[in-house]
């Protein structure tokens, strides 16, 4: 395996994760939003300022981007508590609870159909080798967006 194929790897197993959790009523945001989205996920409590920098989109579609997804209760916003003419953005604590409810679903059958495997030992084993590769690689310090997954699991 090279480097390419690890990174075709990662995203095909990321595909393939994002496609089960969403299931068919997935939520299609233009780019803008989608930029946005990331970057807040990334970056929580970012001024819209910072996210403009950050993606490189026009402060008033950065703006209009914002309110679209806190419209939809993706995220939310608040004034700057040190720069009351900032306003900060951060996903909502509802949509980490629907991240953390919807990451929750098991993905073995989805796996199977993509591999193409349904021999139950050969997809056990499979799935014996990803989550032990999950455990392996996990980052010992979680980022932002696990700090926030981790705190909306306990709020369930």
């Amino acid at each position: 395996m090279d480097a390419l194929d690890l990174i075709v790897l990662g995203r095909q197993l990321m595909k393939l994760g994002e496609d089960t959790m969403r299931g068919s009523n997935a939520l299609a945001l233009p780019t803008g939003p989608m930029l946005v989205l990331g970057d807040v996920l990334a970056h929580p409590d970012s001024s819209i300022g910072e996210v403009t920098k950050r993606t490189g989109l026009p402060q008033s579609y950065a703006s209009e981007s914002v309110a679209r997804l806190r419209e939809q209760g993706i995220v939310e916003t608040m004034p700057d508590p040190a720069d009351g003419r900032k306003t900060l953005v951060r996903l909502s604590s509802q949509h980490m609870r629907n991240i953390a409810t919807k990451g929750a679903v098991p993905v073995d059958s989805a796996l199977a159909d993509a591999l193409g495997e349904h021999d139950s030992t050969k997809l056990k084993s499979i799935l014996g080798l990803l989550g032990e590769l999950s455990e392996r690689l996990r980052p010992r310090e979680p980022g932002p967006f696990a700090r926030q997954l981790s705190a909306a699991k306990r709020a369930k």
